[in-house]
């Protein structure tokens, strides 16, 4: 098994070739603010500043375009450090600050919770014993 945070929908993949050819090699970043700033940005590399308070999620994969580094801040990968996180795109417009806006589509974030054995390979350390369940009082 080859256990990944991240990947990427069809068409949020085709839309991303799109956007290279026209843009060059791009980034996500996902942070924890409101309204736009809850959506996944995408942006030109060099165009958005990670630093310390960033998370490397990892590179998307996509087919004839240089890998996609995907970003969190700190404080948001320790609420979602314990799901998968896949990238997709429907139609609407989402920020004016990424680059997908003008197209008539947003990305967007679609997730499920790691499996047992995807946290242990990944080497996260949930804050309950994996494969505990909380206590309903």
């Amino acid at each position: 098994m080859t256990a990944s945070r991240i990947d990427v929908s069809p068409a949020a993949a085709d839309m991303l070739r799109a956007l290279a050819a026209q843009h060059g090699p791009l980034m996500f970043h996902q942070s924890g603010g409101c309204c736009d700033g809850s959506s996944p940005m995408c942006y030109p590399v060099g165009m958005f500043r990670t630093g310390a308070a960033d998370m490397h999620l990892g590179d998307l994969a996509v087919d004839g375009i240089d890998p996609v580094p995907v970003y969190m801040s700190a404080s948001q990968y320790e609420l979602w450090k314990l799901t998968h996180i896949t990238i997709d795109l429907v139609d609407g417009r989402g920020s004016g600050f990424s680059v997908e806006a003008p197209e008539g589509k947003r990305f967007l974030i679609r997730s499920r919770m790691l499996s047992d054995a995807e946290v242990t390979e990944l080497g996260i350390t949930p804050r309950f014993a994996v494969g505990a369940r909380p206590l309903l009082r």
